[in-house]
C-alpha cells in the first residue's frame, strides 16, 4: 500500500489523528482538518492549534497518522517523521484555500485560521486490521466524459451572444461532470460575484450576489483555482451551532443563493480570461466523492472556454448603426406599479422586489424613455452614451448586466421582459401600462 492508494482517506471526510510523544514519553493525539498529499512520499498536516503537538516534534520528530477511509471506515497506519513546518508558499497557499473554502461553508471565515503546514517524511504505510469485514466502498461515479467537455468547448466558442455562451457553458458542465446542480456567477465591477444563470436548483438564484473569499464560489475568486468539497456533511455537523442560514431578517432586497438540498460534493472553478477574473462557474452534487482529480481536471478545461466567451462578448463593438425607435401601442393588460429606490437604485414591481444597482437603473432608463417617447426598442450604443446611468468608460459588463436583468425579469414572471432582437439592440416588452413612482 502506497499513498497513492489513500486518496479517499485524505479528503478529511472523517478526521485523521496525529499521535506524537514528548520527552519524558507522555503520548499525545490531536484531530487533523487536513492532511494532504504532496508527493509519493511525503504528506503535509495542517497546524491550526496543536502547541503541544508541535512541542513534542522539536524533540522527538517521529509520529504516526491515522487516516480514515470516508467510503468504508477502513482505517490506515502512516509512520511519519517530521521534516519542517512552512507559513508560505504554493503548498500553504494550497492548504489554507482548502481550510478557508471549508470555514466558509459553515460561518467561521478568519476563525479557523492555519498558522502552517508541517511536512512528515512517510515511511511505513499499513492498513490496521478489523475483526469485522469491511464494506465494499461504493461505485465510483462515472468520469468525466472528456470528449463531451470538448464539445461543449466547441458550443461555448460558437455561441452567438451571451446568453448563448452562458447555457452552452452550462450544458458543457452537465455533460461533463456528475452533477445535480450548477450556476454561473458574473463578475460584478463593484466588487464581488452575482449569479446569472443556474440549473438543477428549486430557485434560480438569479441576482443573488456573493462577496469574493465568501463560500466556495468566492474561495475559488480568490484563490484563482478550482476548489473543491466531497462531503459536506461533516462540514454541516461541525458548524451548525453557527451556520447562518436564509436572508437577513428584514432584508427585502437580498436574493438568496441558489442552493442544492442535500448536496454533499460541490466544486467551484474560476473563470479568467487574458489573466482577469470573469466570475465563476460552479456544480453540485448530493453524492460523496463525486469530483476527483479527473473532475478537476475536466471543469478547468471548460472554465477557460467559457471565461473567453464572456470576456468576448463584453469586448465586441456595437452594432454600426443604432436602432431605428421603433414605438408601439399602449399595452393591453391590467397596469401595474414600478418603484424605485434612488438611495441603491432597487426596483419594485407590484411590490415584488426585482433588482438593484446599475441593472435597476437600466430597468428604470427603459422604463423611463419608454413612457416619454412611447419607445421599445434600443440600441446598447445609446444605453452606454446615456449619461443618467452613469456606466463607467471601460469594463461597464453591459451585456452581463442585461442578462442579468432579463434573467431576472423572466425568473419573477414580472410583466416587464427584455427580448433580443439583433445583436447590440433589445426590446421592452410589456403587459399592461406601467406606473412609475420614485423614493
Amino acid at each position: 500500500m502506497t499513498l497513492d492508494d489513500l486518496d479517499a482517506c485524505l479528503e478529511g471526510v472523517i478526521p485523521s489523528v496525529v499521535a506524537t510523544v514528548a520527552a519524558d514519553g507522555t503520548p499525545n493525539i490531536s484531530y487533523l482538518s487536513h492532511v494532504v498529499r504532496v508527493d509519493d512520499g511525503h504528506v503535509a498536516l495542517s497546524n491550526q492549534f496543536f502547541g503541544k503537538t508541535a512541542a513534542n516534534l522539536r524533540d522527538n520528530p517521529e509520529a504516526a497518522l491515522l487516516l480514515v477511509d470516508g467510503r468504508t471506515g477502513g482505517q490506515v497506519r502512516l509512520a511519519a517523521t517530521y521534516l519542517r513546518s512552512e507559513s508560505a508558499g504554493a503548498l500553504f497557499d494550497a492548504v489554507a484555500g482548502e481550510l478557508a473554502a471549508s470555514s466558509a461553508q459553515v460561518g467561521m471565515e478568519g476563525i479557523m485560521r492555519l498558522k502552517a503546514v508541517d511536512v512528515f517524511r512517510v515511511g511505513a504505510v499499513a492498513a490496521v486490521p478489523n475483526p469485522a469485514p469491511m464494506p465494499e466502498p461504493p461505485p465510483v461515479p462515472v468520469l468525466p466524459r472528456f470528449a463531451a467537455a470538448a464539445a461543449g468547448c466547441a458550443a461555448i466558442a460558437a455561441a452567438a451572444e451571451i446568453g448563448a455562451a452562458v447555457e452552452a457553458g452550462l450544458d458543457a458542465i452537465a455533460a461533463a461532470l456528475p452533477c445535480d446542480a450548477a450556476t454561473v456567477y458574473a463578475r460584478d465591477p463593484g466588487g464581488g460575484l452575482v449569479a446569472i444563470a443556474s440549473r438543477g436548483y428549486p430557485r434560480s438564484g438569479v441576482g443573488a450576489e456573493i462577496a469574493l473569499g465568501d463560500g466556495l464560489a468566492g474561495r475559488a475568486a480568490a484563490e484563482g483555482r478550482v476548489v473543491r468539497i466531497n462531503d459536506l456533511s461533516r462540514v454541516r455537523r461541525f458548524g451548525h451551532a453557527i451556520r447562518a442560514s436564509g436572508a437577513v431578517a428584514g432584508d427585502d432586497r437580498r436574493i438568496p443563493l441558489p442552493g442544492l438540498p442535500g448536496a454533499q460534493s460541490q466544486i467551484a472553478a474560476p473563470l479568467i480570461a487574458q489573466g482577469a477574473l470573469v466570475g465563476v462557474a460552479m456544480a453540485e452534487n448530493r453524492t460523496r466523492f463525486a469530483f476527483g482529480a479527473a473532475e478537476v481536471a475536466a471543469f478547468g478545461t471548460i472554465a477557460p472556454a467559457l471565461a473567453a466567451a464572456l470576456a468576448l462578448a463584453e469586448a465586441a463593438p456595437a452594432e454600426a448603426e443604432a436602432a431605428p425607435p421603433r414605438r408601439a401601442p399602449p399595452p393591453a393588460g391590467h397596469g401595474f406599479a414600478v418603484l424605485h429606490h434612488a438611495f441603491d437604485d432597487s426596483v419594485f414591481i407590484d411590490g415584488d422586489y426585482i433588482i438593484k444597482g446599475v441593472a435597476g437603473r437600466l430597468l428604470m432608463f427603459l422604463l423611463d424613455r419608454h413612457a416619454a417617447e412611447g419607445r421599445t426598442d434600443f440600441s446598447n450604443r445609446e444605453i452606454r452614451l446615456a449619461a443618467e446611468l452613469r456606466l463607467p468608460d471601460v469594463n461597464d459588463n453591459l451585456e452581463t448586466r442585461l442578462l442579468l436583468l432579463r434573467r431576472r425579469l423572466d425568473d419573477r414572471r414580472a410583466p416587464v421582459r427584455l427580448e433580443r432582437v439583433a445583436r447590440g439592440r433589445l426590446r421592452l416588452v410589456l403587459e399592461g401600462r406601467p406606473r412609475l413612482s420614485r423614493a
